[in-house]
């Protein structure tokens, strides 16, 4: 005979289980073996850097396109402080005063370039939405190994980005207190510690750091071009055109249709390519974008290349109309000149023009911030691929490639020293290898068009083909007339391909034996150390 249990009873077994349940002791919230005590340097790494980020922080740290635009930009948008001073380097000497009517149109012959390479750009953002840009679009459509020569120029590109950014500012600070300019490599040494410790903070730590200098280095440079311009217009702009000791001297050689003239233009608009240095920065960042990342990045990248193109171009034009030489030490710049004709030598002038070289000095500084950024991105995905030590794929204590965001501080300051700070010699390298990396990747747009023919297809191609041959051509023009500071980068890129793929079959061989020797991986002796 069976027995009901009461009402009652069954509701107490609901809540608590059987008559014989006993519920567990709570667990203790401390562990059951005590930690290790932290040590010194780690405290002391919490101390500079902050409390460490735990992996689920990482979508909190993505930047929208304000902070973005300081991040990813601001190599880009600088490089009109020094870009149009590069290609009077090379008309001055050569053309003398006649190289004013000259700077006008090598000025526009490179706006088109960036066109072309901010189309083509938008179209690489929007298909390989990942961070690596032109070695990914190698990768996909050329292979693996031709991807290790896109990867190698752009890591070579992002070193010259620090070391060259750091440099012309200096020169920029050195313009507003001469008394600096013997001090210019330890300037830029101190300018690449600050910038490396600055993103070892985490990303949103670094985008908040470098922000306002970037706002500020558009507002003085769209005061100065509006006050040149109706300056200009009213007649009362400054005139120079006169030579002073220290600067590059005057050529005398006149008429445009001769193979001389014609090589000096073409190393004119080769130097000139010192302007669209960054474009791929954006391409290569994608991921640090804030959904939708593509739309976002596009835009972001739209807004840069149009900033870049005002400015470059008012700089060229007010130049062409004062007239302004450079100096053979790069000290004080063109731009800085420029802003003392401008704005006079009242005492209101002169606090323009000292705020203009402040700006100017910081901006070119934290330009350094995009090699920052994206180096490390870089190396983290050639390292996935086995081309790099897998040591650069860490995330580090708040959430950044620590292990990149180093080597780079590193290899950035060693090109400082040997170069002793000189821009100009450090260009031509630059140019070198970020142009490469533009060839890889409009060339492999051209390809991904032609096996994809997607909506468009042909106008992509058109835009790619074209951009690649331009960017192919100035590699080789900079190889050729800048070749006595150009050569030392045409033996390291190939050795920097030859030590990813030796490292890459490195990797292969101990992936192969972890597979192939697990018996005697098993029975191998155990070592103390």
């Amino acid at each position: 005979m069976s027995t009901q249990a009461s009402p009652a009873a069954e509701a107490e077994a609901s809540e608590h289980g059987p008559a014989n349940y006993e519920a567990p002791a709570p667990r203790s919230s401390k562990p059951t073996v005590p930690l290790p005590p932290d040590t010194v340097g780690y405290r002391f790494k919490r101390r500079m850097l902050g409390k460490a980020m735990h992996s689920e922080q990482l979508e909190h740290e993505r930047l929208g396109k304000p902070t973005a635009l300081a991040v990813f930009a601001s190599d880009n948008l600088s490089s009109s402080a020094y870009a149009t001073e590069e290609i009077l380097h090379v008309l001055v000497p050569y053309f003398g005063l006649a190289a004013f009517s000259l700077v006008l149109p090598v000025t526009l012959a490179m706006l088109i370039v960036l066109g072309l390479l901010i189309i083509s750009y938008r179209e690489t953002i929007k298909e390989y939405p990942s961070a690596g840009g032109a070695y990914l679009v190698t990768r996909d459509n050329f292979g693996i190994v031709p991807a290790q020569v896109a990867g190698a120029a752009l890591l070579i590109g992002y070193i010259l980005t620090v070391a060259v950014s750091v440099a012309a500012g200096s020169a920029a600070i050195a313009s507003t207190i001469t008394g600096l300019e013997p001090y210019r490599v330890p300037l830029s040494l101190f300018f690449i510690v600050l910038i490396a410790y600055g993103n070892l903070r985490g990303v949103r730590e670094s985008g908040k750091l470098f922000a306002a200098p970037t706002y500020f280095f558009m507002l003085n440079m769209a005061l100065l071009i509006v006050w040149g311009i109706v300056s200009y217009s009213a007649g009362n702009l400054g005139h120079l055109g006169t030579f002073q000791a220290g600067m590059v001297e005057e050529g005398s050689h006149a008429g445009l249709m001769t193979a001389a003239s014609a090589y000096v233009l073409a190393k004119a608009f080769a130097s000139g390519g010192s302007a669209v240095t960054g474009v791929e920065a954006i391409s290569n960042g994608v991921p640090a974008f804030r959904k939708v990342e593509w739309r976002n990045a596009r835009q972001t990248l739209v807004i840069m290349g149009s900033g870049l193109g005002v400015m470059f171009l008012g700089l060229s034009f007010l130049a062409s109309k004062i007239q302004v030489i450079p100096f053979e030490s790069g000290t004080p710049t063109v731009l800085a000149q420029i802003g003392e004709v401008v704005y006079g030598h009242s005492g209101s002038g002169e606090f323009l023009s000292n705020m203009l070289n402040v700006a100017t000095m910081l901006i070119l500084v934290l330009a350094a911030n995009t090699g920052f950024a994206d180096f490390p991105r870089l190396a983290n995905l050639q390292a996935g691929d086995s081309f790099l030590p897998r040591q650069l794929t860490k995330r580090g204590h708040r959430l950044v490639f620590s292990n990149g965001i180093i080597a780079l501080a590193a290899a950035a300051a060693v090109l400082v020293v040997i170069s002793n700070a000189a821009v100009t010699r450090l260009i031509p390298v630059y140019a070198i290898s970020v142009f490469t990396g533009f060839t890889m990747s409009q060339s492999g747009m051209t390809k991904h068009h032609l096996r994809k023919r997607e909506k468009g297809w042909v106008r992509g191609i058109l835009a790619n083909g074209v951009g690649a041959v331009l960017s192919g051509a100035i590699v080789i023009i900079v190889a050729i007339t800048r070749f006595s500071d150009a050569w030392v980068v045409l033996p390291i890129m190939p050795l920097v391909v030859i030590i990813l793929l030796r490292l890459n079959r490195q990797y292969e061989r101990e992936r192969v034996a972890l597979e192939t020797d697990v018996p005697a991986a098993a029975t191998a002796p155990i070592l103390r150390r």
